[in-house]
């Protein structure tokens, strides 16, 4: 079985939900369903988009927030059924495609210039 064959197989078994196009240095709110017993509920993420990586159905992205003066990272699978929705609040305005050196910033310096509609 060839490589794309392989790809392809992958793709017709997980069903594709369609998503508005983002890139790294967007802010976006990913609503995640989470399971508690036998409860369910949705859990709003919203952070900086450090980057997006691989193709397919094994692509995924890594969202940024700072939550209680701690960076917390998460990196969630484009295809994960668990994804509800994912809202884009703020277009940003960065030179590369991973922004990590955000990792290092705090405060005014960890700012991202807003994309002029």
């Amino acid at each position: 079985m060839s490589k794309n064959a392989l790809l392809q197989y992958a793709e017709s078994l997980v069903e594709k939900k369609e998503f508005p196009l983002f890139k790294s240095g967007d802010t976006i709110t990913v609503q995640y369903k989470i399971k508690e017993g036998n409860k369910e509920r949705i859990q709003n993420f919203q952070g900086v988009v450090l980057q997006r990586r691989g193709s397919g159905p094994a692509e995924t992205f890594t969202v940024r927030k700072i939550s209680g003066n701690v960076g917390v990272e998460r990196i969630f699978p484009i295809a994960s059924p668990f994804i509800e929705d994912i809202v884009i609040n703020k277009r940003g305005v960065v030179r590369r495609a991973r922004i990590f050196y955000l990792r290092e910033r705090r405060g005014k310096r960890a700012r991202i210039r807003e994309k002029r509609v």
